[in-house]
């Protein structure tokens, strides 16, 4: 595999962590202490779940990246197709919990991971 691809998917997964990191302490908590946040079903707590999961799940993206660069780099497409399905599935899970349900995107996230498992076995 060609060192880019390695370098690559380390940086993603460098950047992933530091993003939720340094955004969790830096930008998240401390939106989270102001009282003008949108309330949205009564309060702000779903508010804040969304804003919590959506910055997070870019993580999760970025993570899924590093996996799909390095399946591709190793010459496994089908790989990258189920790298590409468990960043979905984890994604609709992290949605579903931290939401406790309530955001509509979990289920649509879960069933492009399903679908692009199902698929899989289709690629070279």
């Amino acid at each position: 595999m060609h060192s880019g691809l390695i370098v690559a998917a380390a940086g993603l997964c460098a950047v992933g962590f530091a993003h939720s990191y340094l955004g969790e302490r830096y930008i998240l908590m401390r939106l989270f202490r102001r009282d003008n946040l949108p309330r949205l079903r009564g309060s702000d707590v779903f508010t804040k779940r969304t804003l919590r999961f959506a910055w997070h799940v870019t993580t999760v993206a970025w993570w899924g990246a590093a996996a799909m660069v390095l399946a591709l780099g190793s010459g496994s497409p089908r790989l990258a197709v189920l790298c590409l399905s468990a960043t979905f599935v984890v994604t609709g899970a992290i949605t579903a919990v931290s939401s406790r349900g309530q955001h509509l995107a979990w289920p649509v996230f879960l069933l492009i991971g399903v679908a692009a498992w199902l698929g899989a076995p289709t690629v070279p």
